[in-house]
Protein backbone atom coordinates (compact mmCIF):
# COMPACT_ATOMS: atom_id res chain seq x y z
CA UNK A 1 0.00 0.00 0.00
CA UNK A 2 1.40 3.37 -1.03
CA UNK A 3 1.99 5.95 1.65
CA UNK A 4 -0.22 9.07 1.28
CA UNK A 5 2.81 11.16 2.18
CA UNK A 6 4.80 9.64 -0.71
CA UNK A 7 1.93 10.30 -3.11
CA UNK A 8 1.68 13.90 -1.93
CA UNK A 9 5.45 14.33 -2.23
CA UNK A 10 5.41 13.11 -5.83
CA UNK A 11 2.48 15.41 -6.58
CA UNK A 12 4.38 18.40 -5.23
CA UNK A 13 7.47 17.47 -7.26
CA UNK A 14 5.34 17.24 -10.41
CA UNK A 15 3.85 20.68 -9.77
CA UNK A 16 7.29 22.16 -9.23
CA UNK A 17 8.54 20.63 -12.47
CA UNK A 18 5.56 22.04 -14.39
CA UNK A 19 6.12 25.48 -12.88
CA UNK A 20 9.79 25.38 -13.83
CA UNK A 21 8.91 24.42 -17.40
CA UNK A 22 6.31 27.19 -17.67
CA UNK A 23 8.79 29.80 -16.39
CA UNK A 24 11.43 28.60 -18.84
CA UNK A 25 8.93 28.79 -21.69
CA UNK A 26 7.81 32.27 -20.65
CA UNK A 27 11.40 33.48 -20.51
CA UNK A 28 12.00 32.32 -24.07
CA UNK A 29 8.86 33.62 -25.75
CA UNK A 30 7.09 36.91 -26.37
CA UNK A 31 4.28 37.24 -23.83
CA UNK A 32 1.10 39.30 -24.04
CA UNK A 33 -0.13 40.69 -20.73
CA UNK A 34 -2.91 42.95 -19.48
CA UNK A 35 -2.56 44.82 -16.21
CA UNK A 36 -4.30 47.61 -14.31
CA UNK A 37 -2.52 50.79 -13.28
CA UNK A 38 -3.02 51.12 -9.52
CA UNK A 39 -2.94 54.92 -9.64
CA UNK A 40 -5.32 55.56 -12.55
CA UNK A 41 -7.24 52.25 -12.33
CA UNK A 42 -6.93 52.00 -16.13
CA UNK A 43 -6.10 48.79 -17.96
CA UNK A 44 -3.11 48.68 -20.28
CA UNK A 45 -1.51 45.88 -22.28
CA UNK A 46 1.96 45.01 -23.48
CA UNK A 47 3.96 42.41 -25.40
CA UNK A 48 7.13 41.53 -23.47
CA UNK A 49 10.15 40.15 -25.30
CA UNK A 50 12.21 37.17 -24.15
CA UNK A 51 15.65 37.74 -22.65
CA UNK A 52 18.79 37.46 -24.81
CA UNK A 53 21.15 34.61 -24.06
CA UNK A 54 22.91 35.54 -20.84
CA UNK A 55 26.19 33.91 -21.82
CA UNK A 56 26.43 36.08 -24.94
CA UNK A 57 24.64 39.37 -24.26
CA UNK A 58 23.49 41.84 -21.65
CA UNK A 59 19.98 41.48 -20.26
CA UNK A 60 17.89 43.80 -22.44
CA UNK A 61 14.14 43.47 -22.90
CA UNK A 62 11.63 45.27 -25.11
CA UNK A 63 7.97 45.96 -24.46
CA UNK A 64 5.39 47.08 -26.99
CA UNK A 65 2.80 48.89 -24.87
CA UNK A 66 -0.74 50.19 -25.45
CA UNK A 67 -1.73 52.69 -22.76
CA UNK A 68 -4.65 55.11 -23.13
CA UNK A 69 -4.89 54.17 -26.83
CA UNK A 70 -1.30 55.32 -27.33
CA UNK A 71 1.56 53.10 -28.41
CA UNK A 72 4.86 53.09 -26.60
CA UNK A 73 8.04 51.01 -26.85
CA UNK A 74 10.09 50.54 -23.69
CA UNK A 75 13.52 49.07 -23.08
CA UNK A 76 14.73 47.61 -19.77
CA UNK A 77 18.33 46.78 -18.83
CA UNK A 78 19.84 45.03 -15.83
CA UNK A 79 22.41 47.84 -15.51
CA UNK A 80 22.19 51.60 -15.09
CA UNK A 81 21.50 53.44 -18.34
CA UNK A 82 21.12 57.08 -17.34
CA UNK A 83 19.69 59.22 -14.56
CA UNK A 84 15.92 59.51 -14.27
CA UNK A 85 14.20 61.49 -17.01
CA UNK A 86 17.33 61.60 -19.19
CA UNK A 87 17.74 60.88 -22.88
CA UNK A 88 20.07 58.13 -24.05
CA UNK A 89 21.13 56.72 -27.42
CA UNK A 90 20.14 53.31 -28.71
CA UNK A 91 20.25 51.57 -32.08
CA UNK A 92 18.35 48.55 -33.34
CA UNK A 93 18.98 46.24 -36.27
CA UNK A 94 16.31 43.88 -37.64
CA UNK A 95 17.89 40.77 -39.18
CA UNK A 96 20.37 42.02 -41.82
CA UNK A 97 18.86 45.48 -42.24
CA UNK A 98 21.06 48.53 -41.54
CA UNK A 99 21.08 49.71 -37.90
CA UNK A 100 18.68 52.51 -36.99
CA UNK A 101 19.71 55.05 -34.35
CA UNK A 102 17.28 56.89 -32.07
CA UNK A 103 16.90 58.24 -28.56
CA UNK A 104 14.85 57.04 -25.63
CA UNK A 105 14.15 58.69 -22.28
CA UNK A 106 14.42 57.02 -18.90
CA UNK A 107 11.29 57.05 -16.75
CA UNK A 108 11.11 59.58 -13.90
CA UNK A 109 11.42 56.75 -11.37
CA UNK A 110 13.96 54.49 -13.09
CA UNK A 111 17.58 54.54 -14.23
CA UNK A 112 17.30 51.17 -15.96
CA UNK A 113 14.17 51.58 -18.08
CA UNK A 114 13.49 53.97 -20.95
CA UNK A 115 10.72 54.63 -23.44
CA UNK A 116 9.81 56.30 -26.70
CA UNK A 117 6.39 57.44 -27.87
CA UNK A 118 7.40 59.34 -30.99
CA UNK A 119 9.42 56.46 -32.47
CA UNK A 120 7.11 53.65 -31.30
CA UNK A 121 5.34 53.12 -34.62
CA UNK A 122 8.65 53.08 -36.48
CA UNK A 123 10.04 50.35 -34.22
CA UNK A 124 6.83 48.30 -34.30
CA UNK A 125 6.66 48.37 -38.09
CA UNK A 126 10.28 47.19 -38.21
CA UNK A 127 9.49 44.37 -35.76
CA UNK A 128 6.54 43.22 -37.89
CA UNK A 129 8.78 42.89 -40.95
CA UNK A 130 11.48 40.93 -39.06
CA UNK A 131 11.98 37.18 -39.19
CA UNK A 132 14.83 36.21 -36.87
CA UNK A 133 16.20 38.77 -34.41
CA UNK A 134 16.36 42.37 -33.35
CA UNK A 135 19.85 43.39 -32.23
CA UNK A 136 20.04 46.25 -29.72
CA UNK A 137 22.88 48.53 -28.66
CA UNK A 138 22.48 50.94 -25.75
CA UNK A 139 24.93 53.71 -24.83
CA UNK A 140 24.94 54.33 -21.08
CA UNK A 141 25.85 57.43 -19.08
CA UNK A 142 29.23 55.88 -18.24
CA UNK A 143 29.89 55.32 -21.97
CA UNK A 144 29.49 51.60 -21.56
CA UNK A 145 27.74 49.85 -24.45
CA UNK A 146 25.08 47.25 -23.69
CA UNK A 147 24.12 44.80 -26.42
CA UNK A 148 21.46 42.14 -26.84
CA UNK A 149 19.95 40.02 -29.61
CA UNK A 150 16.25 39.25 -29.03
CA UNK A 151 14.55 36.47 -30.96
CA UNK A 152 11.45 37.42 -32.95
CA UNK A 153 10.02 33.89 -32.80
CA UNK A 154 6.36 34.06 -31.79
CA UNK A 155 6.47 37.85 -31.64
CA UNK A 156 3.71 38.54 -34.18
CA UNK A 157 0.61 37.31 -32.25
CA UNK A 158 1.57 39.10 -29.03
CA UNK A 159 2.35 42.41 -30.74
CA UNK A 160 -0.77 42.19 -32.91
CA UNK A 161 -2.91 41.81 -29.78
CA UNK A 162 -1.39 45.00 -28.37
CA UNK A 163 -2.08 46.79 -31.66
CA UNK A 164 -5.66 45.52 -31.50
CA UNK A 165 -6.00 47.04 -28.03
CA UNK A 166 -4.87 50.35 -29.54
CA UNK A 167 -7.49 50.03 -32.31
CA UNK A 168 -4.94 49.33 -35.04
CA UNK A 169 -3.21 52.69 -34.89
CA UNK A 170 -0.27 51.21 -36.83
CA UNK A 171 -0.76 50.63 -40.54
CA UNK A 172 0.71 47.54 -42.15
CA UNK A 173 4.10 48.25 -43.79
CA UNK A 174 3.89 48.45 -47.58
CA UNK A 175 4.65 45.17 -49.27
CA UNK A 176 4.61 43.13 -46.04
CA UNK A 177 1.48 42.47 -43.97
CA UNK A 178 -0.75 44.25 -46.48
CA UNK A 179 0.01 41.53 -49.05
CA UNK A 180 0.39 38.68 -46.57
CA UNK A 181 -2.18 36.01 -47.46
CA UNK A 182 -2.93 32.46 -46.30
CA UNK A 183 -0.65 30.92 -48.92
CA UNK A 184 2.30 32.99 -47.71
CA UNK A 185 1.42 32.02 -44.14
CA UNK A 186 1.47 28.32 -45.06
CA UNK A 187 4.89 28.69 -46.65
CA UNK A 188 6.29 30.42 -43.58
CA UNK A 189 4.55 27.91 -41.29
CA UNK A 190 6.18 24.97 -43.07
CA UNK A 191 9.62 26.47 -42.40
CA UNK A 192 9.10 26.29 -38.62
CA UNK A 193 10.10 23.38 -36.42
CA UNK A 194 7.39 21.15 -34.95
CA UNK A 195 7.76 22.87 -31.59
CA UNK A 196 7.48 26.33 -33.15
CA UNK A 197 4.41 25.23 -35.12
CA UNK A 198 2.70 24.02 -31.95
CA UNK A 199 3.55 27.25 -30.15
CA UNK A 200 2.20 29.38 -33.02
CA UNK A 201 -1.00 27.32 -33.28
CA UNK A 202 -1.65 27.68 -29.56
CA UNK A 203 -1.20 31.46 -29.88
CA UNK A 204 -3.55 31.61 -32.89
CA UNK A 205 -6.13 29.58 -30.92
CA UNK A 206 -5.85 32.06 -28.05
CA UNK A 207 -6.30 35.00 -30.45
CA UNK A 208 -9.43 33.44 -31.95
CA UNK A 209 -10.90 32.70 -28.50
CA UNK A 210 -10.33 36.30 -27.38
CA UNK A 211 -11.81 37.66 -30.60
CA UNK A 212 -15.14 35.91 -30.06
Amino acid sequence: MKSPYLTRYRYILTLLALLACSKTFAANAWNYQQETDRLSNQTYSYALSPLPRRDLYDELRLEVVCRNKQLQVTLTADELIASQGSKFDISYQIDQSPPVALQMTTFPDSKRKGYTDSQAQQIIKALLTGKDTIFLRVSTLTRKELAGAIALDGMMPSVQKVLGDCSGVVDAPDGTLANYDFKAFQQDFDKLSVGQQKQLLSQIKLLLENAQ
